[in-house]
């Protein structure tokens, strides 16, 4: 992640990415003031301080949907708009493939995650993952990923 003191001495954090921050938002505020399900979607640049490589930057998009409010069958949602959005740049089980039970990197999932990839991009294959959290489910594409994705579909 970015970490740096900007000029009032206040240490700063590039948003790395939304998920936890919808989280927040949705414990603070939406789950008292909205009807259950909330349903949302955000795009979002973010930022890794990393080494880049195609498909591996340091400022990036995200694009994302939430289902707030734990809800059962939000799973099946979920997944269900994923593969939408992704059949738009391909073929499922062709150009792109969905893998389930995958450990996500984040603490903050409660079970195995889910997440969509394309063997056109070699190391960087994944385009987009989601999983489970105490307050729903919810899921982010990587715009960079999938649109270098696009470019090598035959």
């Amino acid at each position: 992640m970015y970490f740096f003191k900007d000029k009032g001495n206040r240490d700063i954090c590039l948003i790395p990415e939304a998920t936890a921050i919808i989280q927040k938002l949705y414990n603070d505020s939406l789950s008292k003031n909205m009807k259950r399900p909330i349903q949302l979607f955000y795009e979002q640049k973010c930022y890794r301080y990393e080494k880049p490589q195609e498909g591996r930057y340091r400022e990036f998009t995200q694009f994302g949907i939430e289902i707030l409010g734990n809800i059962e069958g939000d799973k099946d949602t979920a997944i269900r708009l994923l593969k939408e959005c992704i059949s738009i740049f391909g073929e499922l089980d062709k150009d792109f493939f969905f893998k389930e039970n995958i450990k996500r990197g984040l603490n903050y999932y409660i079970e195995d995650g889910f997440e969509i990839e394309c063997p056109y991009l070699g190391a960087q294959k994944q385009v987009a993952g989601g999983g489970r959290y105490k307050e729903g489910i919810g899921w982010a594409i990587g715009i960079d990923r999938l649109i270098i994705a696009k470019n090598k579909i035959k």
